[in-house]
């Protein structure tokens, strides 16, 4: 009987990480099919060194570059993910839908999301077939339909991609699928490090380099692990006059989004190098440069950045967890935070300290992210921008994330063996 137990977890576990590979092999070989009708080696060339392209093929795993049917990839899920969060907290009627409706209304804003997805894929299609008609053997409107279809096609089929991942595979599937992306760069990137290497800097700036790298993942490591262990006893224990039990305590992660907060704030970004092959008025299409990878002022794209990463923790943080739901709850299990009242005395306290672990945790993923542009003002060398910090905290943070849904997998699994 137990056999026949570790057979069923093992076969669960192998099922799943089988559809999870097979997934994201079909997810690499569509950004290898090209759109037919351009001239893709003229168009690669003219973008070979252009920085919101390199930026872009972060998420599409260098299916912008060659304009292939999954060039879109993630990103119109993604931001269609933000203006639905974003929709649910402004809005009463999507969040009562959201908080009281259970699995059929959690199932209908997936629906509203798919919609706001696919509308905002389509767009981002056009605007493609728009800014690559230079390159275009026979550019007309029949061309712009079709391309717009097959993009939009494409962003479609990656996104229930990530939904099957999230739902049958292992890990988040956003994430995992951009996680990928960025492992199948590596290997150019390290070709193109390389040659810049032996030519230019210094072993200093190398060893340097290096040391820094090699802290930003202890770093990650320490920030996505790290928690505040607020204690909790419950009114039995106070009533027997027993002493706190230590091991009861509520968990607040330093880093409550994970990865999320830096992928939606990438994502953001990526909106104006759309926008600015659509607009044609010269003052937006410089303040949107400025604004993108490509601008010539860093500063500004810096602090851009840098708002955009503190807002999305925030708001990412306040979707995890609701201080208000945690005090009903407690307040259901007879339990308290010791030092402090039940009810509102307890939501304030809650909230000021999930306040303060936000803040910590934002300021380290935008320190993060900003990290490349300051190391570049202070050597000579340009680090590791295709691998960029970013990159390196969503590898580090989606790999800590897969690991520990495995574990709980597993653990779960072996639950239920002893239960039965």
């Amino acid at each position: 009987m137990e056999i026949v137990s570790r057979n069923i977890k093992k076969k669960g576990i192998t099922q799943r990480i089988g559809l999870t590979l097979l997934l994201i092999i079909l997810s690499r070989l569509g950004t290898f099919i090209p759109i037919p009708g351009v001239d893709h080696d003229a168009f690669y060339q003219s973008i070979a060194t252009n920085p919101i392209v390199s930026f872009l093929n972060v998420f599409s795993g260098g299916g912008f570059a060659s304009i292939g049917i999954f060039a879109l990839g993630i990103v119109p899920y993604i931001n269609a993910s933000i203006v639905m969060q974003l929709a649910t907290t402004s809005i009463p009627s999507l969040e009562k839908l959201q908080k009281e409706e259970g699995e059929a209304g959690r199932q209908k804003i997936s629906q509203f999301t798919r919609y706001i997805a696919l509308f905002w894929a389509t767009i981002q299609g056009i605007g493609v077939s728009l800014w690559v008609r230079p390159y275009v053997f026979n550019w007309d409107t029949t061309f712009v339909i079709q391309m717009s279809l097959a993009l939009a096609t494409g962003s479609m089929m990656i996104m229930w991609f990530s939904e099957q991942i999230t739902e049958k595979g292992v890990g988040n599937g956003p994430s995992m699928l951009i996680f990928i992306n960025i492992i199948a760069g590596l290997p150019k990137l390290v070709q193109q490090k390389s040659a810049i290497a032996s030519n230019n800097p210094t072993v200093m700036d190398l060893v340097v380099l290096a040391s820094i790298f090699f802290l930003i993942i202890i770093g990650i490591i320490f920030v996505q692990e790290g928690t505040r262990r607020i204690p909790i006893v419950s009114a039995r224990q106070l009533g027997k006059g027993q002493s706190q039990n230590k091991t009861s305590y509520l968990p607040l992660r330093l880093n409550q989004g994970g990865v999320m907060p830096i992928i939606f704030a990438s994502a953001v970004l990526v909106l104006p190098a759309y926008l600015q092959q659509i607009i044609s008025n010269e003052i937006i299409k410089n303040l949107l440069l400025q604004l993108s990878p490509a601008g010539n002022n860093k500063y500004i794209y810096t602090i851009f950045y840098f708002s955009l990463i503190l807002f999305f923790s925030y708001f990412y943080s306040s979707l995890v967890i609701n201080p208000s739901d945690i005090s009903q709850n407690l307040k259901k299990m007879e339990s308290s935070i010791p030092g402090v009242r039940p009810g509102k005395a307890t939501v304030n306290y809650l909230q000021k300290t999930l306040n303060r672990l936000t803040f910590l945790g934002a300021l380290f993923l935008a320190f993060i992210a900003i990290i490349p542009t300051l190391i570049e003002s202070i050597t000579s060398i340009s680090t590791f921008k295709g691998l960029g910090a970013t990159s390196l905290l969503i590898l580090v943070g989606v790999a800590i994330d897969t690991a520990k849904q495995i574990q709980t997998y597993l653990i779960s699994k072996n639950y239920e063996n002893i239960m039965k």
